[in-house]
């Protein structure tokens, strides 16, 4: 009898344990089958459950936004446009004959063996005096050198100039307008584009060094070091970038002048240049943010 009460008592004790761990298992085989069935899901189903949009919408978006930013700044998207299609189709007029005849007969008469001649004596004078200087004195000898160096170079600077005037004359002939107009415009353009860029990957390169220093000594994940680093290099191409159009519209002028174009022609050649750098330098920037912003959204 006593061991039948003592059977009675923990019979009902040991049917909860076992119901309690039958129940504990069918929970984890229904989250698991749940979880296979969510990974085997369609990507509309994966972005409902993440809630994320999909990828119509987004566009859609995208859409709208741009109609509503055209239409709130109709300026600014002009100038860009009108940028964009002088970038794409802007070559230049072609020289004629006579053009080229004239131009090639003016740059045949600059005298590069005098520049040259120039030139070499005046760094053979400097020379000269630079080495017989002293740190804070300068004796007879010294004095003669200096002002030999000083004749060497006004002389210098005036076939030099002499030169420029001739260079210039036969640039007159073809015109700002022309393909050598056009084509010298855009190889500075693209030179300063291409040291922005180069400053923009130094700075990056440097701060992708100092950042993975700071990164050892605290407790952050590779993702969130990745997503720093990506937001340095897009602010360092964007600040390259806005350098190198206005460096580029500074040195517009230098060259718009030595074509010696009548004042209409300089300030629409400057209207439609500058507009095409803007137009070159903002695609490149939305390119870029456009395809971080992307990798990143395909990531989440």
């Amino acid at each position: 009898q006593r061991h039948r009460k003592l059977h009675q008592t923990n019979a009902p004790t040991y049917n909860h344990t076992y119901l309690s761990i039958y129940l504990s298992n069918a929970q984890k085989m229904h989250y698991s089958t749940s979880r296979r069935n969510n990974n085997r899901a369609s990507p509309q189903a994966q972005l409902a459950l993440l809630n994320l949009p999909s990828t119509t919408t987004v566009l859609s978006n995208v859409f709208n936004g741009t109609v509503n930013f055209t239409k709130r700044h109709p300026i600014p998207v002009s100038f860009y446009l009108l940028g964009l299609i002088t970038a794409l189709l802007g070559t230049g007029t072609v020289l004629t004959s006579t053009q080229r005849s004239q131009y090639n007969e003016i740059m045949n008469s600059v005298d590069t063996e005098l520049e040259y001649r120039v030139s070499r004596d005046y760094q053979e004078a400097y020379q000269a005096w630079y080495g017989s200087k002293g740190w804070f004195t300068c004796d007879g000898m010294c004095e003669r050198n200096k002002r030999i160096m000083e004749e060497r170079k006004i002389v210098m600077e005036e076939v030099r100039a002499e030169g420029n005037n001739r260079v210039s004359d036969a640039k007159s002939v073809a015109g700002i307008f022309s393909t050598l107009g056009v084509g010298e415009t855009r190889d500075s353009f693209w030179e300063y584009f291409n040291r922005g860029t180069k400053f923009a990957k130094r700075q990056s390169m440097w701060d992708a060094l100092f950042m993975g220093m700071r990164k050892m000594g605290r407790d952050e994940s590779w993702g969130e070091y990745a997503l720093k680093m990506m937001m340095q290099v897009l602010m360092n191409f964007t600040f390259g970038m806005i350098m190198t159009l206005f460096i580029f519209v500074f040195s517009l002028w230098g060259i718009i002048r030595s074509y010696q174009p009548s004042l209409f022609e300089g300030l629409a050649f400057f209207l439609l240049a500058v507009s095409a750098g803007f137009a070159t330098v903002a695609t490149v920037l939305f390119g870029m943010f456009g395809t971080a912003g992307g990798a990143g959204f395909c990531v989440a």
